[in-house]
């Protein structure tokens, strides 16, 4: 194709190697116009403009940007070259695999470029862009512009497809055309998808997986990455092909046909609130304005590779498209391709991956980077998300829809219940299902091959009533969806199975995943209620039946094979499990991204400490290097201090000042222990204290807050336990996984022919049952499954026959929890002892 040329542009090629190609532009404001003078609605229209926001590197070799910019429609430009395209090329390699506290300093080009504005967007194709790809960075673009009173202002592109230094700095051009010709599932997508001009009507949507393992990237290896974690999987793979033995540590990723990943959005970043800062890893070296060199031109800037630990749900939204550079060890996109092309390609079959969404809420650093118009007011998280504009809705989707575009095969919408807006023709404020269930029936396009995908919501509406854990259904959106699954009572609920009767208390919850779960994720363990399993307060009524620690409690409340074997190997539904709690490795909320909160946020996070980490663990040499860099040398002394500073965080309302100003006249080398106005404080033994605390004031208050988070989220490195992983827990695991993979028909409600019930006293809670397999092949007879977990208590001897009223001889083990040796305390079926947190799982005699 022969690019026509501008006359501006023609007589400066010489000297310009980036310019717009204005016929080009012009035809891309036509078709725009064409748009918004159809007889689509707004948000039809909306949809169609979204498709071509953002950037495209074209097959011509020109590059198409394109802006919403509503904020700018009612203003006076003063000028075409206010406001202008900044193109930023690298004259040099980036070094994308630098350690994250290094920086390199590049030479960039710069050039701006003028853009074509109409009405609410803005439209420019470009010559001379460099596209980025696996090997070579691209161009980095935004748009800029000088208001009236001479302040200068950045436009960032929510619809970008790399971002590798962060929400805070310009975008990366991206060949995405080269990435997915490359992909090396291409296979797996001709054989799942339907072919280009299928019909809309006919396109498959995903089927359900059996399993899913959920994880934590940036703690689910040893590198904290993609590539870390795509590394654990091919070795996986290729032991598995080879029949090799799987190591424990192995074992504990193995036996899923899904893997859900907490949020690989990008997240928020740490901005401190005492500068003026815009870019933690990007920055132009001088201030350009000042310094008389805002011209085109080479331009030093310096690169720091993001550092970001964050749990994936405090997004600004921004970017969404794209995978969060801190998981990506190498910077590139086709990290995240490789990852799903790798589970697509697993030696004993696909393994199907699951993107968690989070466009709910917009944390407040949003509203940095956004136009308002994004935003409709504050909520608890930060802001509400104004799905109700047309365009922002269409934006939202569009997001997902490249998320998706990645190789995804489901997603799990995050709190579905936060999506809500004011009705003003009904006067009350109703949830956004129509949204919600277009999320579900956006189309996946892979080279051509278009998929619906498996959907999972998250939703516990009434919530936040009071009493809303009791009141909700969760049913409402699979009622409204049929196909799609919703986070059932027990893995959304705050769970706490560390407490004495946690289960004999939740019958009732139980009996509705028993008999109408089928559409529900199952099981106990997730990031949400590991977290709150952190908080329990340290005088509650334990179950010392689990451990002698309070770690060993937690660690096996949620990997306990008692509640495994009722979920994967007999209730119904879609049995999720949480990576760390397979491991029994520590976990809970840390973040390194928050200047203004992460005091408060390590003040409500203080359990961790005695919930997760045993003595000898803190005293390893590798761990929590940066709190006993401060002077905590022991556990106890962290604790003491950390219960201390909850205190004095509730007594002041969190005002870190006066925080700082009660530590000193508490802990300082004149502190009067007398009047200190916390008890805790006055209760430390002073002379045993790190030296620092005497001079506390509001930055080292911060400085050991991220101590705190940094080291924390360390330990929650499942690489650092994998020789810890006990082989009777982790292989117990893999076969019950197997177990359940084999019989795809647990997945159904109970039927009439099936039974479930609980011997329950003041000492013990026992659940059991039967189940058969309601639809079998005709050339064998039906699977059936005999179940009996101890739930908490003291022992009991176990009558099944009796319970059940089976002829026990005709019944053979298929499973036991680890511990119980079938030979010796087993080999009497009609009357067997078990303990707490013990089960077993029977099959016929005759089942082949």
């Amino acid at each position: 194709m022969t690019v026509k040329e501008s006359t501006a542009a023609q007589k400066n090629k010489s000297k310009l190697l980036v310019y717009l190609v204005d016929d080009e532009t012009h035809t891309v404001l036509d078709w725009a116009a064409s748009v918004m003078h159809s007889d689509d609605t707004y948000f039809q229209r909306g949809q169609r403009l979204a498709r071509r926001l953002g950037a495209h590197y074209r097959r011509d070799g020109l590059t198409e940007f394109g802006f919403w910019t509503p904020e700018l429609a009612a203003d006076v430009i003063q000028s075409e070259r206010t406001l202008e395209l900044e193109i930023l090329t690298p004259l040099q390699p980036l070094d994308f695999r630098q350690q994250s506290m290094a920086q390199q300093t590049v030479t960039f080009q710069r050039d701006r470029v003028p853009v074509m504005q109409q009405g609410e967007f803005v439209w420019a194709v470009v010559a001379g862009v460099k596209p980025g790809n696996r090997n070579q960075a691209g161009s980095f673009y935004w748009l800029r512009y000088i208001d009236a009173e001479d302040r200068l202002h950045i436009i960032r592109d929510p619809l970008a497809y790399s971002l590798p230094y962060g929400v805070f700095a310009p975008a990366e051009v991206y060949d995405m055309r080269r990435l997915q010709r490359q992909r090396k599932d291409l296979t797996y997508f001709r054989r799942s998808a339907a072919p280009k001009g299928m019909p809309e009507a006919e396109i498959p949507r995903v089927p359900p997986p059996t399993n899913i393992l959920q994880i934590h990237v940036k703690t689910a290896s040893a590198e904290g990455t993609l590539e870390g974690l795509t590394q654990v999987y091919q070795r996986i793979s290729e032991k598995l092909a080879k029949g090799e033995l799987l190591t424990p540590g192995e074992e504990i990723y193995a036996g899923y046909d899904a893997v859900q990943l907490l949020p690989v959005e990008p997240t928020i970043e740490y901005r401190r609130e005492d500068t003026n800062i815009d870019h933690e890893f990007f920055a132009i070296v001088a201030d350009d304005d000042e310094t008389g060199t805002d011209q085109p031109g080479p331009l030093t800037i310096t690169l720091r590779k993001p550092n970001t630990q964050n749990w994936g749900y405090d997004v600004p939204i921004l970017g969404s498209a794209a995978t969060n550079p801190a998981v990506l060890g190498s910077l590139r996109p086709d990290e995240m391709v490789d990852f799903i092309a790798t589970l697509h390609t697993f030696s004993q079959g696909p393994i199907q991956l699951i993107y968690d969404l989070v466009y709910g809420h917009a944390d407040n650093q949003g509203l940095e980077l956004l136009t308002q118009q994004f935003f409709k007011g504050p909520n608890m998280y930060g802001q509400d998300l104004n799905h109700q504009l047309p365009q922002v809705r269409a934006i939202l989707l569009e997001m997902q829809r490249r998320k998706i575009n990645t190789g995804a095969d489901g997603i799990r919408v995050d709190g579905g219940q936060d999506f809500r807006f004011f009705n003003p023709l009904s006067g009350r404020v109703e949830q956004d299902d129509v949204y919600l269930l277009a999320m579900s029936d956006v189309v996946q396009d892979i080279q051509g091959y278009r998929r619906l995908l498996f959907t999972i919501f998250e939703d516990g509406r009434p919530w936040p009533e009071e009493g809303w854990e009791e009141k909700s259904t969760y049913l409402e959106l699979v009622e409204s969806k049929p196909g799609s699954f919703q986070w059932g009572p027990l893995i959304f609920a705050h769970n706490t199975p560390t407490l004495k009767g946690f289960w004999d208390r939740k019958w009732r919850r139980v009996c509705e995943v028993i008999f109408q779960g089928d559409h529900w994720i199952t099981g106990c363990g997730n990031h949400d209620t590991v977290r709150r399993g952190n908080q329990v307060d340290l005088d509650a009524d334990i179950n010392w039946n689990l451990g002698k620690t309070l770690p060993a409690v937690l660690s096996r409340a949620y990997n306990n094979p008692a509640t495994l074997i009722w979920v994967h190997g007999f209730s119904p539904g879609l049995p999720m499990d949480f990576l760390n709690a397979n491991a029994e490795t520590p976990w809970g909320f840390f973040r390194n991204t928050d200047d203004r909160y992460g005091v408060k946020v390590v003040s409500e996070e203080v359990g961790f400490l005695d919930w997760e980490i045993e003595p000898e663990v803190y005293q390893r040499s590798e761990a929590f290097p940066q709190l006993k860099g401060l002077g905590f040398e022991s556990l106890e002394q962290l604790k003491d201090f950390a219960k201390a500073l909850r205190e004095a965080m509730v007594e002041t309302d969190y005002d870190l000042e006066e925080v700082a100003n009660i530590c000193q006249h508490c802990l300082g080398s004149d502190a009067d222990s007398t009047a200190c106005e916390v008890p805790a404080l006055e209760e430390l033994n002073a002379p045993s204290l790190p030296r620092f605390l005497a001079t506390l004031d509001v930055p080292k208050l911060k400085t050991f807050a991220m101590a705190f988070m940094e080291d924390g989220h360390d330990m929650c490195n499942v690489a650092r336990y994998a020789q810890d992983c006990l082989p009777l827990t982790t292989h117990f695991g893999l076969t019950l996984r197997e177990f359940r993979r084999a019989r795809p028909w647990l997945r159904e409600n109970l039927t009439g022919r099936d039974r479930f019930n609980r011997i329950s006293d003041d000492e013990r809670t026992i659940f059991y049952g039967y189940r058969i397999e309601p639809s079998p092949p005709e050339d064998r007879s039906p699977h059936e499954v005999v179940m009996v977990s101890h739930m908490g208590g003291k022992p009991m001897t176990v009558n099944l026959g009796d319970w059940l009223q089976l002829d026990m001889d005709d019944w053979k083990i298929a499973l036991a929890s680890p511990g119980l040796k079938p030979q010796r305390d087993l080999k009497n079926l009609r009357a067997f002892d078990l303990k707490d947190g013990e089960g077993i799982l029977l099959v016929p005699k005759q089942e082949r």
